[in-house]
């Protein structure tokens, strides 16, 4: 399906056009009067509630649909209602389709192409009784945003960032929803080796005889219950005009599967451990988008790749280890993995690349869920700066945060008596918290550090599916954050 920007509407084809629940009867009136309506009908029947849909069938065969958007709707609001628009219509639009944007602000296509995008997402990626693929998402589909001639320039800009962050964003989505045995370290590797080259960064990977060379150690004990080889991923986006510009560096959990190891999980819900890379996907997607954008900022994103398997060569509860930075780990709980994994991958980052900011992104506890449930992810750090402006990016993209205390006085949780710190509490509180504080071990003191616990969120309940499945959550995000910084520097 192709899309394109346009100031008059097309001749034929499917029309929509959404409504904002704000100065409704001055609205209703004037599409009476274009659809020829009844205004009385259709205000008993059509109140623009969110993803409120009205159907007009046309004389030419074809059909208007007004689509409620609520009241005040924000980005997230605009890119959900359209996903449900697209997702659940997408067997019965026409080939051609015009979305009525011109009453709306220029910056709104981003939501829009977005939620367009996704709303043809296809969960079946191994099904071989697919149903054809519906016309408009098919080759042949031909999508116009009619914007203003006013908005055009504004609408051009989010529509080319759009398009990079919604093709990006899908490969995540693919990548999330595989199972195991179609994803493993390499493949997520062999994903960014691809990536580098068609979009221009590079990418180095650590393969594990060279984890283990470098002394990688807490990688390594985390993958000895697998066969599976763990890899280590760099990818490093450097503007054409490096001078002067900010370095950002993004460590993200890329475990593949996570059995829980020798303190295994229980089974009802294990299946769903192979979205245990969303970090990864976050990361690995906001650098190609960085790339892609060709961002004036330099991004770094590290991804401690494994699986987190059990063996007879698995680390045992009461192991110690010794980490990247040398430090030492007494392993309580085999299933708090992604801590340890992160802790080589900031430990190399702060070592090698010494950021300006350093923020890391992991489906690490269901504590943060119990606090924040499905609607936010836990956001820890002690700069009050960075804090602001990761928020705003938040809201600006509706993928939310809540900021949550990292005080030293939580550092008792993580006391050993036989090691430098341990990676599990113990206790049934503050899993999050002491999680933070574990990682906050590993990044050297980093004034500009932030830890955003996303367990919540990048794997739910979507209208895709019957059962979880990815969201792609800190792409987005990151890419708003990117963008306010490099807004910021000028």
């Amino acid at each position: 399906m192709n899309i394109t920007l346009q100031t008059q509407t097309p001749p034929t084809g499917d029309l929509i056009i959404p409504v904002v629940q704000t100065d409704l009867t001055s609205q209703l009136t004037d599409l009476s009067q274009k659809l020829t309506l009844p205004l009385p009908t259709l205000q008993r029947d059509f109140k623009a509630d969110a993803k409120e849909v009205v159907t007009v069938y046309k004389a030419d065969g074809f059909k208007t649909y007004l689509l409620g958007v609520g009241p005040n709707p924000k980005a997230m609001d605009w890119l959900r209602t359209f996903r449900k628009f697209f997702f659940d219509q997408k067997g019965k639009l026409s080939a051609q389709v015009t979305i009525d944007l011109s009453q709306v602000e220029g910056d709104v296509v981003e939501s829009v192409v977005l939620g367009v995008r996704w709303g043809g997402y296809d969960l079946k990626l191994y099904q071989t009784d697919k149903p054809d693929t519906p016309v408009f998402f098919s080759d042949a589909g031909q999508l116009s945003l009619l914007v203003s001639p006013r908005t055009e320039a504004v609408a051009q800009e989010a529509f080319i960032r759009a398009e990079a962050i919604a093709q990006t964003q899908r490969q995540m989505l693919d990548l999330m929803n595989a199972p195991a045995n179609y994803k493993q370290p390499q493949t997520l590797a062999d994903w960014a080796m691809n990536s580098g080259k068609q979009h221009g960064y590079s990418v180095t990977v650590l393969d594990k005889t060279e984890l283990e060379r470098q002394k990688l150690g807490a990688l390594l004990s985390v993958s000895q219950g697998s066969d599976v080889p763990p890899v280590l991923i760099i990818t490093d986006y450097k503007p054409a005009d490096a001078t002067n510009v900010l370095t950002v560096g993004l460590v993200g959990k890329g475990v593949t599967f996570d059995t829980g190891g020798v303190s295994i999980k229980t089974s009802s819900n294990m299946h769903l451990m192979k979205s245990d890379m969303g970090g990864a996907a976050a990361v690995l997607g906001t650098v190609e988008i960085a790339a892609k954008l060709k961002l004036p900022i330099h991004v770094v994103g590290i991804v401690p790749a494994t699986e987190n398997a059990i063996d007879g060569r698995s680390t045992k509860p009461g192991d110690v280890i010794t980490s990247y930075l040398g430090k030492t780990i007494e392993i309580i709980d085999t299933d708090a993995e992604g801590r340890v994994i992160l802790a080589d991958g900031l430990g190399y980052m702060v070592r090698h690349y010494s950021p300006d900011i350093l923020i890391d992104l992991a489906t690490l506890t269901g504590s943060v869920i119990a606090a924040l449930g499905y609607h936010a992810a836990g956001l820890f750090t002690a700069n009050d700066a960075l804090a602001n402006k990761l928020t705003e990016a938040a809201n600006q993209t509706g993928e939310h945060l809540w900021r949550l205390p990292i005080w030293d006085a939580y550092t008792e949780d993580i006391k050993s008596d036989v090691a430098d710190v341990k990676n599990f509490s113990g206790k049934p509180v503050a899993g999050a918290i002491s999680a933070a504080k574990f990682l906050e071990v590993f990044t050297e003191n980093h004034p500009a550090w932030a830890h955003l616990d996303i367990a919540g969120m990048a794997f739910t309940d979507t209208e895709f599916g019957s059962q979880k499945n990815a969201t792609g959550f800190g792409i987005r995000l990151l890419t708003s954050y990117l963008q306010a910084l490099i807004a910021e520097s000028r």
